[in-house]
């Protein structure tokens, strides 16, 4: 059996965990492989909103396993926090739920330096979700990280103090006031640390590839999207991790020849939160009527997201370094009050070239966007279910990104519920 990964192909926030909870039914195994609390997946079924920060968007399905992976850092107070969110549901969370020894934990501390880092770069700042992230990473290259299987040796106490000293003094390199605020988060940290024991710690490389070899569908979650990725995205205006589907290999220790299909998932316009460049930006009045029109604010930080029309440039960049298989389509529904739909089809240059590649370094490269215009439909999409019952203009517009894309949109999500979803025929899912 194959292992299925699901990936954003833009910027973050493209409705990962909708479509992973609509896929779920299909594999008997969820894993996360990145990313940690700066992860937002919305969820929306039976009227009520959930929003999953660091566990699989497969844990509402109670025949599912669901995996943390070696490559996510964990924050243990968000943990305890998502979990204490969940228990009204009755779910078996104890039972479902496994933890990779081998992800990183996030440290008070880690949260601390990153605020620190952000406040130093002043307005060149990166635009951090300040959740810790990239200091923790920073950590494991640099080897010396604690893993959540450290939470199990009895040098455990030692060992975070020594790595807490380290980071005090970076801290007061920075003139960083942390005093107050980090006394309050670790009496909070270590209870969340107990908390943590009760459940299921394991070495999940092991449980991954036994699932592989008894032939159980497994399908791999990714976190951020591709356009953030620490080597391919708009560095230096990045995430620290690995977001592709190589990500899935690294991050939940499988072979590159166990990966299936790739899911790639993008919105049928564009959005970015925090600092970085942004082509298809729109600054003005058909911006904000897309941010409000989408709720386009940040699931994790509540940040008003940036909005901009598709970028096809960007999109295809995505596709090929992904090996993408199968493309979904989401948000759709937002565009329905617009009468005419942009699509960038190029970049032109500061030299007046026409390109459809992403330049090396879109910070500092002068590109102007070139468009292709459709009409909109204009409708609601309520109900619609089958693609022959979309409005013609809605499938004039998916024909042609799947011409350009050259691979078939197999999903197309008509509103935010589990519901709100047309399947094409050109669907390949596992049995």
């Amino acid at each position: 059996m194959k292992i299925d990964v699901l990936l954003g192909l833009q910027w973050g926030d493209e409705g990962k965990g909708k479509i992973v909870d609509v896929l779920a039914p299909h594999y008997q195994v969820v894993a996360r492989f990145q990313g940690g609390p700066n992860a937002g997946h919305t969820l929306e079924f039976d009227n009520i909103k959930h929003v999953l920060h660091q566990i699989p968007s497969g844990i509402f399905r109670s025949d599912i396993q669901n995996i943390i992976g070696n490559g996510v850092v964990l924050d243990p107070i968000v943990f305890r926090r998502e979990i204490e969110g969940l228990l009204k549901f009755n779910l078996d969370l104890k039972g479902n739920l496994y933890i990779s020894k081998k992800a990183s934990l996030i440290l008070p501390t880690h949260s601390l330096l990153d605020a620190a880092y952000e406040k130093s770069k002043g307005d060149s700042k990166i635009g951090s979700t300040l959740r810790g992230i990239g200091p923790t990473y920073q950590d494991k290259v640099a080897r010396l990280g604690l893993r959540v299987g450290d939470i199990l040796l009895g040098n455990f106490d030692a060992k975070y103090r020594k790595l807490v000293d380290s980071h005090k003094a970076i801290l007061d390199f920075y003139q960083f006031d942390y005093q107050e605020a980090l006394a309050e988060a670790e009496t909070r940290f270590f209870a969340a640390i107990d908390f943590l024991k009760e459940f299921q710690l394991v070495e999940s490389e092991y449980l991954l590839n036994n699932a592989l070899a008894e032939n159980k569908a497994v399908l791999a979650e990714g976190a951020q999207g591709s356009l953030l990725d620490i080597d391919f995205g708009s560095y230096p205006f990045v995430t620290s991790s690995t977001t592709m589907t190589a990500g899935a290999c690294t991050g939940l220790g499988v072979s590159p020849h166990t990966i299936g299909e790739v899911f790639g998932i993008f919105k049928a316009y564009c959005t970015r939160v925090g600092s970085g460049p942004f082509p298809t930006e729109l600054l003005e009045e058909t911006g904000e009527r897309m941010r409000q029109e989408g709720r386009e604010f940040g699931s994790t930080t509540g940040r008003p997201r940036r909005c901009g029309w598709l970028d096809l440039p960007a999109l295809k960049y995505a596709v090929m370094i992904n090996g993408v298989t199968q493309l979904v389509m989401m948000k759709v529904d937002v565009l329905n009050i617009f009468d005419t739909i942009r699509v960038c089809t190029h970049y032109r240059l500061a030299d007046g070239t026409l390109t459809d590649q992403l330049p090396y370094d879109l910070c500092n490269e002068e590109v102007e966007p070139v468009y292709l215009d459709f009409p909109g439909w204009e409708q609601s999409l309520d109900g619609i279910r089958a693609f022959d019952e979309a409005p013609e203009a809605l499938a004039n517009y998916v024909t042609y990104l799947e011409k350009e894309l050259k691979l078939p949109i197999s999903f197309i999500s008509t509103g935010p519920d589990r519901d709100a979803l047309i399947l094409r025929e050109a669907a390949r899912l596992v049995d």
